[in-house]
């Protein structure tokens, strides 16, 4: 029997996507084909980055850098431009060029989790700064144009549109529910086949109306607006939780893209990390009606990454 295709909104947003499961009867494996050799001149590795870049560094028990942050050479935005303000950091996750960090173990995730936090609290400290994005590309596909593992921090006097969007539809649900969407959302999908990974800390599920190919959330279960919130506890089982999934990328050689949903201080708002693979190229239907066409399911995709 085929199945149908399915028009689903993005739960509280004003988002839809056309599911075409019988596009693809099951989750293909995709292998992308990588070409990676050690370059003599890469900008993040140890013997060639400027002294003049560094904002810190974080240092192993042996006293070599495990985690190093950068100001970013080619900012888009800077404190001096009145026009363009803003504030953006490189981290480079490892001094080995060719480890990638679905490759590393739990620990050094939970790590990663805690330069996230110690960048948000020094960013928001910055005069003016409204909005602070966490974000990491792998792969080309991804956008990644150095292929020396790395995040990004992105900050700026400006709510973007889509996130202002999305807070104020957010708020508008609590007004109306008496709850939090997100809160909300997490119980509904522990229920589901959508599920993927849960434990008292997060919850992990593909979103029912995903837009990528394997599309993935992560909530911490508390009620948090920002990473800086997350205790001991709750850092644990993120990292856990993102390094499943970022393993099972790894394996099909995918391409994704991760970044946080994060307020500064908005008590109506909930904390959480999104990854979206990148092997579908999006079209004339995407771009001209903003309509996304989705040939993987998400309950397909939490079937996969429950293999």
């Amino acid at each position: 029997m085929q199945i149908k295709s399915e028009i689903r909104k993005a739960y509280f947003l004003n988002k839809y996507v056309i599911i075409t499961p019988s596009r693809r009867k099951r989750p293909r494996d995709i292998k992308e084909q990588t070409f990676i050799k050690r370059i003599s001149k890469c900008v993040f590795c140890p013997k060639n980055i400027e002294k003049d870049l560094v904002v810190k560094k974080f240092k192993k028990r042996g006293g070599s850098w495990e985690f190093l942050v950068l100001k970013n050479k080619f900012p888009a935005l800077t404190l001096d431009n009145k026009r363009a303000y803003g504030y953006q950091e490189v981290i480079v996750e490892t001094p080995d060029h060719i480890k990638v960090l679905a490759e590393f173990p739990i620990s050094h995730f939970v790590k990663l989790l805690e330069v996230y936090i110690d960048r948000t609290k020094e960013v928001s400290k910055i005069k003016r700064i409204e909005y602070i994005l966490i974000f990491k590309n792998e792969g080309s596909k991804a956008g990644a144009s150095i292929i020396h593992d790395h995040s990004q921090v992105f900050s700026t006097d400006i709510l973007p549109p889509d996130v202002y969007e999305e807070l104020k539809l957010a708020k508008k649900y609590k007004l109306k529910n008496k709850s939090c969407p997100y809160c909300d959302i997490i119980k509904q999908e522990m229920k589901t086949e959508r599920k993927i990974f849960e434990d008292k800390n997060v919850a992990v599920f593909a979103p029912y109306a995903s837009e990528y190919h394997y599309e993935t959330w992560i909530f911490p279960k508390r009620h948090l607006d920002n990473i800086t919130k997350l205790n001991k506890n709750e850092i644990k089982s993120f990292a856990k939780a993102l390094k499943l999934i970022l393993s099972k990328l790894h394996k099909i050689g995918l391409s994704y893209n991760y970044f946080f949903h994060q307020v500064l201080s908005d008590n109506d708002q909930h904390f959480y990390l999104k990854i979206q693979p990148r092997d579908s190229i999006w079209a004339g239907v995407e771009l001209g009606s903003g309509l996304v066409i989705n040939s993987i399911s998400p309950e397909q995709a939490a079937e996969f990454y429950k293999e």
